[in-house]
C-alpha cells in the first residue's frame, strides 16, 4: 500500500488577499472554487503547485470551524495534511482498531474521503482519501475536490511540486510516532520524519510562539529567483530561503 502527499490545506481569515499574493509570488493559477465548502461556512481557492494541490480555505460566516481554528492558532495559517492512498479499506479499519475518531467522512463513484480528528493523532488535521475511476492512481490523475481540469491550469514555470510538510508539536517524537501507527509507514532513523510515497512529512517543537499546527512546506522551485523577488516586492518576510505567507514558512528548495 502507497500513501501520497496529495493536498495542502491552508485557512485565511480573507481569501483574497492570500489568493492575490500566492499567485503573484508563486506563479500558480486558480483550478477550481469548490462549492460544496459552502455548506461548511467557507470559500476556497486551489492551486496546482506540480500534482499536488495547495487550497485555501477563509470563513463566510460567523461560528465555523475554519473560523474556530483561525482563533485556536492565532490567525493565518497551515490547516491540513491531505494524503491519497491506493486502497482505502484497509486504511478505515486501522483507523477503527486505533480507535482514531473521523471528523468528517464521505463516498461516491469518484472518491472516498476520510478526516481524522486532530486530537487523535496529534499535531494538525490528518486526511486519508482515495480517487477511484480511471486513471485514479496516476500521479497526474483525477482528484475529486480540485474540480474536473485541474490540470489544465498547471504551470511550473516557477514551482515543480510540494516536497515536504512540516508539522509543529510540543513532543515532535510522540506524534511522529502517532502518524507513523496511523499510515503504517516506518520513520526515518531521526524519528521526526515520515517518508510517504511522494514528499515527507516533519515534525518539529513549536518554535514562533503559536500552538500545533500545520507550520511549513517545501516547494520544489524551478525559478527561485523569480518567487524571491516576487515576495521582496510585496514585502513579505524573508530569511534565507523561506518566505512567510498565509502564517507559513514556505521554503524554497
Amino acid at each position: 500500500m502507497w500513501l501520497r502527499l496529495r493536498q495542502i490545506a491552508l485557512v485565511a481569515e480573507k481569501l483574497a488577499p492570500i489568493e492575490a499574493a500566492l499567485i503573484d509570488v508563486l506563479g500558480v493559477k486558480v483550478a477550481f472554487r469548490d462549492p460544496g465548502v459552502g455548506h461548511f461556512g467557507l470559500e476556497n481557492a486551489l492551486f496546482p503547485i506540480g500534482n499536488i494541490l495547495l487550497e485555501v480555505v477563509a470563513p463566510k460566516r460567523e461560528n465555523t470551524a475554519g473560523g474556530r481554528y483561525l482563533e485556536r492558532r492565532g490567525g493565518d495559517g497551515g490547516y491540513m495534511v491531505i494524503t491519497q492512498c491506493d486502497d482505502h479499506l484497509p486504511r478505515r479499519k486501522r483507523i477503527a482498531d486505533l480507535g482514531v475518531r473521523i471528523v468528517n467522512q464521505f463516498e461516491n463513484k469518484h472518491f472516498r474521503n476520510m478526516q481524522l480528528h486532530p486530537k487523535d493523532t496529534g499535531g494538525s488535521f490528518f486526511e486519508i482519501d482515495e480517487a477511484l475511476g480511471e486513471n485514479a492512481h496516476d500521479h497526474d490523475g483525477p482528484w475529486e475536490p480540485s474540480g474536473p481540469e485541474w490540470q489544465k491550469f498547471k504551470d511550473t514555470a516557477r514551482v515543480a511540486g510540494i516536497v515536504a510538510a512540516e508539522i509543529q508539536t510540543d513532543d515532535p517524537k510522540k506524534v511522529a510516532a502517532r502518524w507513523s501507527e496511523i499510515s503504517e509507514i516506518a520513520l526515518a532513523a531521526d524519528g521526526i520524519t515520515l517518508p510517504l510515497d511522494n514528499a515527507t512529512v516533519r515534525f518539529v517543537r513549536c518554535a514562533d510562539g503559536r500552538p500545533e499546527g500545520l507550520g511549513g512546506i517545501d516547494i520544489g522551485c524551478n525559478d527561485k529567483t523569480a518567487i524571491l523577488a516576487a515576495a521582496k516586492r510585496r514585502g513579505l518576510a524573508i530569511h534565507d530561503d523561506t518566505i512567510m505567507l498565509c502564517g507559513m514558512r514556505l521554503k524554497l528548495v
